[in-house]
């Protein structure tokens, strides 16, 4: 008999393809998850959330998990959300790839699973187009080995996330239609609510973060009546839903929809769902997808108002963005006010000279690199801090990461779109270092996760920097305070002329900038119609 059971023992631990000491289950509601123990830090990767959005539920709200019987295996990743190689910092933990992509990964330092521990969401970037959580810069060993256990988490992008339809909004009973990729967020904090406390976690003590579309994610998930209240505090780095223009209405999307539904060469939501996620992805050119809209669940008005008058999430909320988010790629000043242009409309003459760009040396230098920030996300990500911290009732942490990244260590590598890098052309000159921190490249910083990127040579400097951004973080998504030990201090928004905004660099500081601050309120009064 004990034979047999040894036997029977053994042949499981062989299916699950998991060694007897570093197995480790959790029984969360649907059944039992059997994960790693990597030195103390417990693994669980592609943990579904939601049902897998294929057939029917093909734009429909995320679903429940169906129970499974027996243990499930949870050492890989779940495949990434269906996507196109838009962005060349993207290094994913799987190849992958299906519209069966709802998973979330989960790492955890608890030793007995009653700790109680404070809990991070973090939504991947990739302009709500691209990205997963099986990306290792964001990988939570790291924040997990500061006491917080660490979620990532995949949502539907691109035409999967983010369809409206006439006959979309008439099959949710007039409840309107997409923003689907934003309620598999909500659905994914749900989940992690329902369900944290088998890890060692406080459903209580949730925090949610994200950079770029992350970010903006975050601002959203603030401002939606679906998820504000999952939630104890967030975390923004560069960008926010907030913005130059209100979101689509809901027929402005469906009318969006439509144009996608013909380009793919569909003459109703039927042949639309009956298409594959492969010929489908062919068939839409993805950068001109649907935004998120006003749909009537996720979002009832726009968000600008919502924060405006204080019905956000009311939580305590720690954001910024890099000093080099963009750059100006126009060779003459009349062709950056004529891009200025464009957003600002005719207040360009008013806004374009409190910028200070008056030669054609002012376009590289820091006149240019501001407006086209603005212009990107900059001042979206503070026009979200701003009104938070009039309306939101809790403390509001600013701060502009500075530090450039080190030289490629890869050869024949260059930067690319939106922070990226990618392969050289022949006879492309070495691109020069850049003076500031471009657009996602804090996100290794931030997270811990330097050792993960080989394309950058780290030096000790780098990981400095690192440890003092990440020790920022943790002590937020435990506290709600990122202040601590060995730390530069950094104070609140205080409402007036001059924000403090923490400076993170090598040798942190903080500083006030009122031209900036100003500059942002003119933009807010004449082109917002802020209050």
């Amino acid at each position: 008999m004990n034979k047999r059971f040894f036997l029977s023992l053994a042949s499981l631990f062989l299916t699950l393809g998991l060694s007897s000491q570093n197995v480790v289950n959790v029984r969360v509601a649907e059944g039992i998850l059997a994960g790693t123990d990597s030195s103390g830090v417990k693994i669980f990767k592609g943990v579904p959330f939601a049902a897998p959005p294929v057939g029917n539920l093909r734009w429909r709200e995320p679903q429940p998990v169906a129970a499974w019987q027996g243990v499930r295996k949870a050492t890989q990743f779940g495949p990434n959300p269906m996507q196109e190689a838009l962005f060349g910092d993207m290094n994913f933990g799987t190849k992958e790839m299906s519209e069966d992509c709802l998973y979330l990964n989960i790492w955890t330092p608890a030793k007995t699973m009653k700790e109680k521990l404070p809990v991070l969401i973090y939504f991947n970037g990739g302009g709500l187009l691209a990205g997963s959580g099986s990306e290792p810069r964001y990988a939570g060993q790291t924040m997990a080995r500061k006491g917080v256990i660490a979620v990532t988490a995949n949502y539907r992008e691109g035409i999967f996330g983010f369809l409206s339809l006439p006959e979309l909004s008439k099959e949710s009973g007039g409840k309107g239609s997409g923003n689907y990729g934003l309620m598999d967020q909500a659905a994914a904090i749900q989940w992690v609510k329902n369900n944290i406390a088998a890890f060692g976690g406080d459903p209580q003590r949730i925090t949610i973060a994200g950079e770029s579309a992350g970010s903006v994610s975050v601002s959203a998930l603030m401002a939606s009546p679906m998820s504000k209240d999952l939630f104890a505090q967030a975390i923004g780095s560069s960008g926010s839903i907030l913005g130059f223009r209100p979101l689509p209405t809901l027929k402005e999307a469906e009318a969006e929809g439509k144009k996608m539904m013909q380009a793919a060469g569909c003459r109703n939501l039927k042949a639309l769902r009956a298409m594959s996620a492969e010929e489908l992805m062919k068939k839409v050119h993805y950068r001109s997808m649907p935004a998120p809209c006003i749909d009537g669940r996720f979002f009832l008005e726009q968000p600008s108002v919502t924060f405006q008058e204080g019905r956000q999430a009311h939580v305590p909320l720690l954001l910024g963005g890099n000093n080099q988010e963009m750059t100006l790629f126009v060779a003459t000043v009349d062709q950056a006010k004529a891009m200025a242009q464009q957003v600002f409309g005719t207040a360009t003459d008013s806004i374009f000279p409190l910028y200070g760009i008056e030669t054609q040396a002012d376009l590289k230098g820091r006149p240019g690199i501001d407006l086209a920030s603005d212009l990107f996300l900059d001042f979206s990500t503070w026009q979200w801090g701003y009104f938070h911290a009039q309306t939101g009732g809790q403390p509001v942490y600013r701060y502009r990461y500075c530090h450039p990244r080190p030289a490629m260590a890869l050869k024949g590598k260059v930067p690319g779109l939106a922070g990226g890098v990618q392969d050289a052309k022949d006879g492309q000159p070495t691109m020069p270092r850049d003076k500031g921190a471009v657009h996602s490249a804090d996100i290794e910083y931030a997270m811990g996760t330097l050792p993960t990127n080989r394309v950058y040579d780290w030096q000790p400097e780098d990981y400095w920097v690192s440890d003092q951004f990440s020790n920022y973080y943790a002590n937020f998504i435990k506290t709600g305070n990122p202040n601590g030990l060995g730390l530069v201090s950094w104070p609140t928004v205080n409402g007036k002329e001059t924000e403090p905004i923490l400076q993170l660099d090598v040798n942190s500081r903080v500083e006030q900038d009122a031209k900036r601050e100003q500059r942002n309120k003119t933009i807010l009064r004449l082109v917002c119609n802020g209050k």
